[in-house]
């Protein structure tokens, strides 16, 4: 059983929903994929002072501003995890939310692990999210969630093959990226990452999202392009 990942480096207008939206909805039609994922936040970027001043960026899993997206993943039968301000139940997270190839909502995700300058404006999530493509059991996490060993574990554990990882990595943390990429491949599991290139809330990134092999070997990365997707295929017996 074979499963058609991409990881893509999307150029992000800061803290503007309709121009990343229709981005992201232009790569998504573009993709030769079962799954394509996104960096943290990628629908506003890290503009925590823009996020934190205009409630209009936050999005809920319904929002009808979302719909290009759902559009998309319709057109390409296609899943996405798309980064964004996730408002739910009343709280606000730094979020994930899974889109599936009839443009519904599959899942959502909450980063529970904050940096402390995000604990002031987002709540932590309390919950592990794996979710079915392909026949292969995949688990959510958002950047720091990385660099907790208990995370990718208890998703190994919890039968995840595959750790779709959305992330921030500055200038100057390759090795961190490294690092963090293979405590979940040490596990077992496929490594999915897509995080940033070029600027967003003040930091540099320096691209270098990939897939990576069970015990950490790269599978393919990127360098520093922008809108460039990484494609690889998963195969093996799904568990």
């Amino acid at each position: 059983m074979t499963l058609r990942v991409a990881t893509v480096q999307p150029f992000i207008v800061p803290a503007d929903l309709s121009a990343n939206i229709a981005e992201h909805a232009r790569l998504l039609r573009i993709a030769d994929a079962d799954l394509c994922v996104f960096p943290e936040l990628s629908l506003t970027g890290l503009e925590f002072e823009a996020i934190a001043a205009d409630d209009g960026l936050w999005l809920t899993p319904d929002d009808p501003r979302l719909e290009p997206l759902r559009e998309a993943c319709r057109a390409s039968a296609v899943h996405a995890v798309v980064g964004l301000p996730l408002l739910e139940d009343g709280r606000r997270y730094i979020g994930s939310l899974v889109l599936g190839p009839a443009g519904e909502t599959v899942a959502t995700y909450a980063k529970r692990n904050l940096h402390n300058s995000e604990e002031e404006l987002f709540d932590a999530g309390e919950r592990q999210v794996i979710i079915e493509v392909g026949g292969r059991r995949l688990g959510l996490a958002i950047c720091l969630d990385a660099a907790d060993p208990e995370h990718s574990r208890e998703l190994a554990e919890a039968g995840a093959e595959v750790y779709v990882l959305s992330a921030l990595f500055s200038e100057g943390q390759e090795d961190r990226l490294l690092d963090q990429v293979g405590v979940a491949a040490g596990h077992g599991m496929w490594v999915v990452l897509s995080q940033y290139s070029g600027k967003t809330g003040g930091m540099a990134a320096f691209g270098g999202s990939g897939v990576w092999k069970p015990g950490g070997a790269a599978e393919v990365r990127l360098g520093g392009e922008l809108s460039e997707w990484a494609y690889a295929t998963i195969t093996g017996e799904a568990s």
